[in-house]
């Protein structure tokens, strides 16, 4: 194979544009039994072959790229900033993130850019849920189902099913794919008239609701200790700068494996670990994509966040926020429950300093 490919693609005004490709041949994946190595050309002819559906996810939104040197078993790092020599004809829109820190953040709007991206290392998309019209209201929940050591993939299905009840009970229209890993991501479109605060609250508001219905099997403890081998249901997945794997994007794992959208039906039956970089166009092809109309019919969070406002009545309050996020008003310790000294803390969960020691005074 030559020192380098060039390629032509679609770009943002629809005028096909010229990427070029150095070192097709470097090996992204190396060989498993899952299948042959993957190399930087397969992995533009993979991106080539999904533009379509991935395109849907990716375009008019800031993107976070998940990137690697010398391969997913190489240096891996994320990319918020665009990467150096970003082509005059792509776009960045500007984010602002839990700190209050403004800056600009790439768009994939257009197979182009999709595969300059992939020229830059890229391996997986992160998508935010926000339009670049308006950065601060997201336009999409999104719901990740961790399993914890002791479940398996059919566990989380069955929590999917729950999540997917809980969720159109309060008008959401759930849309499902794999992860590319052991879970599986729950989505669904929303007018963007509240900021992230207000929808992670609708997020918690139902994924408590989800708990309560399915205890022994999920959880909303942010505490891995509290865990046990319940899954966890993410709900920090709504809060600003947290971003999933964009569907039909691989996944920086051994094989391959993509994170690919299926209808709830083929959720029952889809063996996620065969969805790979190799076995994907082939999927797509027989299958179509079942999020084309994800967007078609937005619903209104209203019901979702009056579920927290319920539990705000019974008692319950904040959860966890990630850690390189603030400290929020309400907020639980951010310290493990094993760790905590209770007369350390304040009850807004603020550390409190015991008071130093000193010499006996007499009045």
């Amino acid at each position: 194979m030559p020192e380098a490919l060039t390629l032509t693609a679609p770009g943002p005004d629809g005028t096909d544009r010229q990427v070029r490709l150095s070192s097709p041949d470097k090996v992204v994946w190396p060989a498993t039994d899952r299948g042959a190595a993957i190399t930087k050309a397969d992995l533009a002819a993979y991106l080539q072959a999904v533009a379509e559906p991935m395109l849907r996810g990716l375009a008019d939104r800031p993107v976070t790229l998940q990137r690697v040197r010398g391969g997913i078993e190489g240096e891996e790092f994320y990319s918020k900033n665009p990467p150096k020599g970003v082509p005059e004809w792509a776009r960045t829109t500007m984010v602002t993130y839990p700190s209050g820190r403004s800056h600009p953040q790439l768009v994939v709007d257009d197979p182009a850019t999709l595969l300059w991206t992939a020229q830059m290392g890229t391996v997986t998309w992160h998508p935010w849920p926000v339009r670049t019209g308006d950065n601060d209201h997201p336009d999409e929940v999104r719901v990740d189902l961790d399993p914890q050591p002791g479940r398996d993939y059919r566990d989380v299905v069955e929590a999917a099913h729950g999540l997917r009840t809980v969720m159109a009970e309060v008008g959401l229209d759930p849309y499902v794919k794999t992860t590319g890993s052991r879970g599986v991501h729950v989505f669904a479109a929303v007018r963007p008239t509240l900021e992230f605060l207000d929808v992670r609250h609708a997020v918690i508001g139902i994924a408590r609701e989800l708990e309560r219905r399915l205890p022994d099997l999920v959880t909303t403890a942010w505490w891995k200790e509290e865990r046990g081998e319940r899954i966890f249901v993410d709900y920090n997945q709504a809060t600003r700068d947290r971003t999933l794997a964009a569907a039909w994007s691989p996944r920086i794992l051994p094989g391959a494996p993509v994170s690919v959208p299926v209808s709830w039906e083929q959720l029952d039956e889809v063996d996620p670990t065969t969805l790979t970089v190799h076995t994907v166009p082939g999927w797509l092809a027989e299958h179509g994509d079942p999020w084309a109309d994800l967007h078609e019919d937005p619903a209104d969070l209203a019901a979702a966040h009056a579920l927290w406002e319920a539990d705000l009545e019974r008692g319950l309050g904040e959860l966890s926020f990630p850690p390189d996020h603030p400290k929020m008003p309400g907020e639980p310790p951010r310290v493990q429950p094993s760790k905590k000294v209770a007369e350390h803390w304040d009850e807004h969960g603020n550390r409190v300093e015991p008071p130093s020691a000193g010499p006996d005074r007499a009045d």
